[in-house]
């Protein structure tokens, strides 16, 4: 089954009219049970921006992922057709290769938020929670959004998912796919009027008393409501935008539910390419750990790696080092663990510390890219400027951290 849609005005009429009698309920039970809900131990935020919204054509996509598995690293795949690098859990789970967020050399970008209002069958657990390895191989063979669709139409039902499938490709797609086990709803963000999408844990189309993350869905749709725009485009739109205003920000709607949160794990911001651009321009900009204790760091797609070593599993075990360092750093803002409050002055005072930390990362890369989509720098110079510039900056950031940690 596979419908299209490309309004958002159903989704914005929806939560202007979400119940505040389901709002103070759903306060009441964070605040009795001490814990959070099992649907937020894989919770989530997005954006997609298409390039009709983004100022220079590119368009972008953001997932801030809170999940279970707070061990977080970067991989370098070779897929069947296509080598892409993916978000990946430090531990594989028993379903074998898994990617929470990534791009390939084809110009395709995945992520994901967790929905709990689609699923209308009896299908078991044991085969659910399959997004992990629906993404890692959409990675592997689709370069477009119709290799995308193609892909979930062809797939074996039921296809063990439930949730929201953010993509963009290389030739102006972008959308969000409402994904359950033998359908789903394609929400066409290139057509949306205001070119941009918030999703968090959601449907529009699924059963409204199932909705999850409506307090950071208005949160996110707050701030990008604030940003400055041109002619329908944002005035300007980075990474440190993404980052800065969105994952390492403590607003809230009076309910202290933040967007960074104890289960935080990761946030990325793609940016891609205009249409008919080279794929290899493409940036993964990845704050691994949680983003208010850790740098951001641009990570480019080929078809070899260059994932800086810091990013992926450690000789001396599974686990990232730069993800380690940014957990240890994290307790500071969460001194009770998981269940207890989020210290926010520290929060906020580690935001700003990592905010200028990631300036030389920054300045210096979009300096060296800048020259290389001009022409400027030949691909062989640029690989290897980009080795050594993030070796050198990471290895200055990874001294700061074990001081602070």
């Amino acid at each position: 089954m596979h419908t299209d849609i490309s309004a958002s005005r159903l989704e914005t009429a929806a939560i202007l009219h979400f119940s505040r009698a389901m709002k103070r309920i759903y306060i009441i039970m964070l605040a009795v049970v001490g814990i959070l809900i099992p649907a937020a131990s894989h919770a989530c935020t997005s954006v997609i921006i298409s390039s009709s919204a983004s100022p220079d054509g590119r368009p972008w996509m953001w997932k801030h992922r809170d999940t279970g598995f707070l061990d977080n690293r970067l991989e370098h795949f070779k897929g069947e057709k296509y080598s892409f690098v993916g978000l990946v859990n430090s531990s594989e789970g028993e379903l074998g290769k898994e990617v929470w967020m990534g791009s390939n050399t084809a110009g395709f970008s995945i992520m994901n938020t967790a929905s709990y209002c689609l699923k209308n069958d009896d299908v078991p657990a044991s085969q659910m929670d399959r997004e992990g390895v629906l993404m890692h191989r959409a990675l592997e063979i689709c370069a477009t959004l119709s290799d995308f669709e193609h892909f979930l139409d062809t797939l074996s039902r039921p296809m063990g998912v439930e949730a929201n499938f953010g993509c963009i490709d290389a030739f102006g797609g972008a959308a969000y796919y409402e994904t359950w086990n033998d359908g789903y709803i394609k929400r066409d963000v290139a057509a949306m009027e205001e070119g941009y999408c918030v999703v968090t844990n959601f449907s529009v189309n699924g059963r409204r008393e199932d909705w999850k993350g409506v307090e950071r869905y208005k949160t996110a749709s707050a701030i990008f409501g604030r940003m400055e725009k041109r002619d329908g485009r944002f005035a300007k739109m980075d990474s440190r935008i993404l980052i800065d205003s969105l994952s390492r920000s403590y607003e809230h709607q009076g309910d202290n539910l933040h967007i960074p949160r104890y289960i935080t794990s990761a946030a990325m911001a793609v940016q891609g390419v205009r249409a008919g651009e080279s794929p290899d321009r493409i940036v993964l900009w990845t704050a691994l750990g949680h983003p208010s204790s850790t740098v951001t760091v641009p990570v480019i797609v080929t078809g070899e790696d260059h994932i800086p070593a810091v990013m992926k599993k450690a000789a001396a075990g599974d686990n990232a080092q730069l993800c380690d360092l940014s957990l240890e750093i994290k307790k500071a803002i969460y001194p009770d663990g998981r269940n207890g409050a989020t210290d926010v002055e520290k929060a906020e005072e580690l935001s700003d510390f990592f905010s200028d930390l990631d300036y030389p990362f920054y300045h210096d890369f979009i300096k060296l890219h800048r020259g290389f989509t001009d022409g400027r720098i030949g691909r062989g110079i640029y690989l290897r400027t980009y080795d050594k510039l993030m070796k050198k900056h990471l290895e200055t950031a990874m001294m700061i951290m074990e001081k602070i940690k």
